[in-house]
């Protein structure tokens, strides 16, 4: 099974055999490969039935449930890690789910969509949402309800004490380039972060 190109990477910066959460875990494709490749017990946590369905015919355990229900079901440090890809910008309440994140694990990581991306900035210059790979859908049939940027995620980090330990900016081809490593905030379409207190 061949995973998208932040999957991948996001997979090898968790350590083989930890225990690892993932959040909006969608068909659960991340936590089968980490299973299969790096011997990782994990979870999915997923509102939509049919990924679930989808996660549990992989052999994923996978729970169905909100995340703006909370993560109050899990005790302090249950996991090593707790994962979220493209899944931040849809929650009610970002900010408080990266606490919760770092409550229950040790380490956190989670992708959005750069709202600073520069076809972002030309679409809202003219007046528009943007409409790009990244964010494939218009403004009355998205999502995403806390869009933000590269910089907006760092400044959050700075005031909550948490402690960035790698940063990955991507294209939408999942790919990264000398552009958005030299600018990230303008040329990064994707941010991956890697974070813990």
């Amino acid at each position: 099974m061949s995973l998208r190109a932040d999957l991948e990477l996001i997979s090898e910066w968790i350590t083989p055999g930890s225990r690892t959460l993932d959040l909006g875990c969608g068909d659960g494709s991340l936590l089968a490969h980490l299973r299969d490749q790096r011997q990782v017990n994990g979870y999915g946590l997923e509102l939509d039935v049919k990924h679930v369905t989808a996660g549990i015919r992989r052999g994923v355990k996978v729970i169905h449930t909100d995340l703006n229900a909370g993560l109050a079901d899990f005790d302090v440090d249950s996991f090593d890690y707790v994962v979220m890809t493209q899944a931040l910008q849809m929650v009610r309440h970002p900010d408080k789910l990266l606490d919760e994140m770092l409550r229950i694990g040790k380490e956190g990581i989670v992708t959005f969509p750069n709202f600073g991306y520069w076809k972002c900035r030309l679409a809202v210059a003219r007046g528009q949402m943007p409409v790009t790979p990244g964010l494939p859908n218009h403004w009355y049939n998205t999502d995403n309800i806390h869009l933000c940027t590269v910089r907006d995620f760092e400044n959050l980090c700075a005031q909550k004490g948490i402690k960035i330990l790698r940063r990955v900016v991507l294209d939408s081809n999942h790919q990264a380039d000398l552009r958005a490593k030299t600018l990230p905030n303008l040329f990064g379409e994707i941010a991956l972060y890697h974070f813990s207190r």
